[in-house]
């Protein structure tokens, strides 16, 4: 199965100021802001929806396509996705544009002051899917994930007219989104991915029901936090699935796009909806447990031990003999 992931591609940089930012405004002069802070140290991260997801496919092995924009810059990254199994053949490449970039400094109260740079990004409304699909030789999922939002629109519209299923995944963007986008993204979807917070805001902005969705995607995949996930279809009974025990809870980005990662390399699998559920909590939990959203390693012996004692010996032989 020849699954397209679309999304942002981006780099944080993050900053530590060992100060407090309050200390430094003064009241009367908050119109006049004109502040350097010496930070004590930088970490750059790869970061960006897209990439988090097809990082985590081609950990798992499943050689996901990743579709989006970035700048001149990417080149780096580009060989660190390459080498993780991600093919980046259909990246487009700003002649102009660097691509995205998070910078932010975080105080000593972890207060943040962060600044977004869309960059390479906005390209990716430029990007045709059908010569991403005559390059591999077809697509048979396309997972719609947060990015430019008329890339998404453009990529939404396109899966309709030439007939290829597609994952609406709004996530970050839901916020800017009216009710109308929202529709048009996600009616006809074979999957619908959102959180619990956004399951809520996504039914309040459309003014639709749950049931109202339901009817008009596929499959409904909303994620529980430390719950799990609830995967519902119409007329189906709703299907639960937990988390396995965390070794640590370190740090939370990146979880939901691990979450995606696993579970639609479950669909390339053609393994069930449960059991791809569980690969994508077994491998959201490696996340939580590091700093970072593309720095865990999958050691399979490791995860195979985990998934089993989560999941039990059924599930696992099952995943093993995908996950080698």
């Amino acid at each position: 199965m020849r699954i397209a992931v679309t999304g942002s591609i981006a780099t944080d940089h993050l900053m530590t100021f060992p100060g407090r930012f309050a200390d430094q405004f003064v009241a009367d002069q908050l119109h006049t802001v004109s502040l350097s802070f010496l930070v004590d140290n930088l970490d750059v991260r790869r970061g960006g929806v897209g990439a988090n997801i097809a990082f985590g496919m081609g950990q798992l092995g499943t050689r996901p396509v990743l579709v989006g924009a970035a700048g001149a810059d990417f080149d780096e990254y580009r060989a660190w996705l390459d080498r993780h199994g991600v093919d980046t053949n259909s990246v487009r490449i700003s002649e102009t544009l660097h691509t995205a970039r998070f910078v932010c400094t975080t105080d000593a109260d972890h207060n943040q002051i962060g600044s977004f740079y869309t960059g390479a990004m906005s390209e990716a409304r430029l990007i045709e899917l059908k010569t991403v699909a005559d390059r591999v030789g077809g697509l048979d999922l396309v997972s719609i994930g947060a990015d430019d939002p008329e890339a998404m629109l453009r990529h939404t519209e396109e899966c309709r007219t030439r007939s290829i299923p597609f994952a609406a995944d709004f996530s970050q963007q839901i916020a800017r989104m009216g009710g109308d986008d929202i529709k048009v993204l996600l009616e006809g979807a074979a999957y619908l991915f959102s959180n619990e917070y956004e399951k809520g805001l996504i039914e309040s902005k459309t003014g639709w029901s749950d049931a109202e969705i339901l009817a008009k995607v596929g499959t409904r995949v909303t994620t529980l936090g430390a719950r799990g996930v609830r995967i519902e279809r119409a007329g189906e009974e709703p299907i639960e699935v937990g988390c396995p025990d965390e070794e640590a809870r370190v740090e939370p980005t990146g979880v939901g796009d691990a979450f995606r990662a696993g579970f639609l390399s479950g669909l390339a699998w053609g393994v069930s909806l449960e059991r791809a559920a569980q690969v994508g909590c077994m491998l959201a939990t490696l996340v939580i447990e590091t700093v970072g959203t593309q720095e865990y390693q999958l050691r399979r012996a490791h995860f195979m031990e985990r998934f089993r004692k989560a999941y039990g010996d059924d599930a696992a032989v099952e995943v093993q003999g995908h996950l080698g």
